[in-house]
């Protein structure tokens, strides 16, 4: 309940900046989510199945469908259901979302939860680089956030419509908190007193760096830099605990040594200073090298979970919205919880911390002393120091189950469907799903992670995959009896089928948030769970295999995370002009499955439909 309030004020205060843009002119008015039509999103979620499920099965479905939305019936009353909750709030389906997807959750937050981007490697090798770097990193993110407060930040646009900004405010100051039941998200960037200071952690070690003087003026790069050596000063490697490692737990146990935790007035204090900061600043030890080969897909994982707990997984705290990972070997990237935060706007971000951290910082720097940056410590009693010593061996055993493979394909990018006036995600999406058949004989549930923020605190939905003219072309493309031209065909058709769910998903008439909602109106009614999610089918439907989504950014970044499912994969891309950035990962557990693998049949499929393409004999 705090939490909600706490959150809807953030939400108010930043609407109140976009209505002063819009009085210089400027257009920022973004819609209410639709509820899709009951009918559509149900024939839609049947032609979604067509490729997954054997014929009678599917006859079966039909017959569960058709009750379910008769005239008069369950699915009807539900659907009014949801118009009128359309009405009464600002979004119909987004806290929902939130609360099922992330915050009921209990899963851990890193590999399941958790996304990472990669950037590529800073050009230095050293621990004093590390901090010149990480001095011009929190100058930037600083001026992102000066810019935010007073309402100048560039309204974004996809596709010419404006998108909503809600967002961004929420990303500072803001910390998911562990509950028995369900977590909750805390924000204190609108507290009468708003947070001045990051945490920065390194060799297990947190300290709060303040960040503005008294009278309300930022410190200068150089001054940022000084307070930095002085935190590696105070924080050599000692026997000291990873107390970051409790929030890899699994959510119910954290929250349970979460509670120990606050019994202490020591303990509370610190980790308030943690979850008030505006961001965390991760300074780790170098990634483990073995080649060149494998040292992208170790890069990757450092961000992702700090690579172990002898390694720099003590340097997290995973609750933290934003937190920035530095390496002394100039590798760096940003890890953050999906709660608050979404691919596109962590994007933005980021690209303007490149474009701005090359620049000097013109201020000098006055000639006053500044106090010691503050370490933060804990007491650690034994029933702590046994839930430190099981979260490092659970956290170690998730760890060493998850295969990252991450890789650079290089023959050619998104120029190339475009010169063949096809959708490059289109494109790439058939790859996916033809790479897939080819390492396991078959198509499976795929959910592309498409945007919502064309809407009212919109969030994302699900594009679906494979279609049944996906299915026809792949069968088609292994079978050397059909020609060429046949083969082309029905690739454009797959491309074209794709490209016009996504356009459906864009005008958010998608079908997994529908679906969703009207299981959870069902359940806010009091009424048993519809048939048609307790169906067979809608337990396959929704088995997603292959978890997938592609994040373009202005960089050569990568982002990676988890797969949603035990045997399946997780893939996201970065496609440029003239090359595409892969992350596969996949669970070692699971006999079936293997990021390696996936990622040969990736790169061979592409270079096969390029040939498609462009045959060069």
């Amino acid at each position: 309940m705090i939490s909600s309030k706490i959150q809807a004020g953030a939400c108010r205060l930043w609407f109140t900046r976009v209505t002063s843009r819009q009085e210089l002119g400027m257009s920022t008015f973004v819609p209410p989510q639709p509820v899709p039509p009951l009918n559509q999103t149900l024939q839609a979620y049947m032609r979604a199945l067509e490729p997954l499920i054997p014929p009678e099965e599917l006859a079966h479905t039909r017959r569960v469908m058709r009750e379910f939305a008769k005239r008069g019936g369950l699915g009807a009353e539900l659907q009014r259901g949801l118009e009128k909750r359309a009405r009464n709030t600002e979004n119909w389906i987004t806290d929902w979302w939130v609360q099922w997807a992330y915050l009921e959750s209990r899963l851990p937050l890193p590999v399941h939860s958790n996304p990472a981007i990669s950037l590529p490697r800073r050009d230095y090798n050293g621990w004093r680089s590390q901090l010149v770097f990480a001095s011009k990193l929190i100058v930037a993110v600083l001026e992102f956030k000066a810019k935010l407060d007073a309402g100048r930040l560039p309204l974004e646009y996809m596709r010419g419509r404006p998108l909503c900004m809600e967002l961004y405010p929420l990303l500072f100051s803001s910390c998911r908190i562990p509950g028995p039941k369900h977590d909750y998200v805390a924000h204190y960037g609108t507290s009468r007193r708003s947070p001045t200071h990051i945490t920065v952690v390194r060799n297990y070690q947190f300290f709060q760096l303040e960040l503005y003087n008294s009278d309300g003026s930022r410190l200068t790069e150089s001054q940022i830099h000084g307070q930095l050596l002085r935190i590696r000063s105070q924080s050599w490697k000692t026997d000291k605990e990873p107390m970051g490692i409790l929030t890899s737990e699994h959510r119910h146990t954290w929250g349970q040594a979460y509670n120990r935790l606050q019994r202490d007035k020591l303990n509370r204090e610190s980790v308030q200073a943690i979850e008030r900061g505006l961001f965390s600043l991760c300074l780790d030890s170098p990634v483990m090298r073995i080649s060149d080969e494998k040292y992208a897909s170790r890069k990757a994982a450092q961000v992702l979970h700090g690579g172990g707990t002898f390694s720099n997984s003590g340097n997290r705290w995973f609750d933290k919205t934003l937190q920035f990972v530095i390496g002394e070997d100039g590798s760096w990237g940003l890890l953050y919880e999906q709660a608050t935060a979404e691919g596109p706007p962590i994007a933005t971000l980021l690209d303007y911390i490149l474009h701005n951290c090359e620049n000097p910082d013109p201020t000098r720097a006055p000639l006053v002393p500044l106090p010691m940056p503050k370490k933060l410590y804990f007491h650690i009693d034994r029933e702590i120091k046994r839930d430190i010593e099981n979260a490092k061996q659970n956290l170690d055993i998730l760890i060493n189950d998850l295969d990252v493979n991450v890789f650079n394909f290089t023959k050619f990018g998104k120029d190339l469907p475009k010169q063949h006036k096809l959708s490059p995600n289109s494109f790439i999406q058939v790859a996916l799903q033809l790479a897939y058949y080819r390492v396991h004989g078959d198509v499976c549930a795929t959910c592309d992670i498409a945007s919502q923020r064309m809407f009212r605190k919109g969030r994302t939905d699900y594009i679906r995959s494979p279609s049944s003219q996906m299915l026809k072309f792949i069968l088609a493309f292994v079978d050397p009896s059909v020609s060429r031209e046949a083969k082309l065909q029905l690739l454009t058709e797959a491309i074209d089928a794709y490209s016009a769910l996504t356009n459906q998903v864009l005008k958010g008439h998608g079908i997994d948030r529908h679906l969703l909602g009207l299981k959870l109106q069902a359940i806010e009614e009091g009424l048993s769970v519809p048939k048609i999610f307790m169906d067979t089918a809608y337990g396959l439907a929704t088995h997603w295999k292959l978890r997938t989504g592609q994040v373009p950014a202005n960089t050569d970044s990568v982002m990676c995370f988890g797969p949603l499912v035990p045997d399946g994969y997780a893939i996201c891309y970065n496609p440029q002009s003239d090359h595409v950035h892969f992350s596969i990962t996949a669970f070692n557990c699971c006999e079936e499955t293997n990021a390696e693998t996936l990622g040969v049949a990736v790169r061979e499929t592409l270079c096969q439909l390029h040939e498609l393409l462009e045959p060069t004999v």
